[in-house]
């Protein structure tokens, strides 16, 4: 008669262990870098907001009177490039001087 093996909890851990291990090696690593280094990254409002130290409510009433963005997966991001470019047309009272903000 052939000897029945029972699992007990290590045996659980170690085969789960092996098994995300063998996953992860052969599951190709994705760059984190863009593929065209001289691709602009996203900005986040966040991020434009600080960059501009206005409030997120200012950077809202921006992209009303048609500051450029990219919405992706509900959320909403920005090139720098183009919204140094579209301040500089747009300069008005109410907005910042976008000269010292070219860096």
């Amino acid at each position: 008669m052939d000897t029945l093996f029972i699992p007990n909890e290590n045996d659980f851990r170690r085969w789960i262990r092996e098994a995300v291990k063998e996953c992860l090696e052969n599951t190709p690593i994705k760059s984190t870098s863009p593929e065209n280094p001289d691709e602009e990254p996203l900005l986040t409002r966040k991020e434009i907001a600080g960059i501009f130290r206005i409030s997120l409510v200012t950077l809202h009433d921006w992209m009303k009177r048609g500051l450029p963005s990219h919405k992706q997966r509900g959320r909403v991001y920005f090139l720098r490039s183009e919204v140094i470019a579209y301040v500089k047309q747009n300069r008005r009272s109410n907005f910042l001087n976008a000269d010292q903000w070219e860096s």
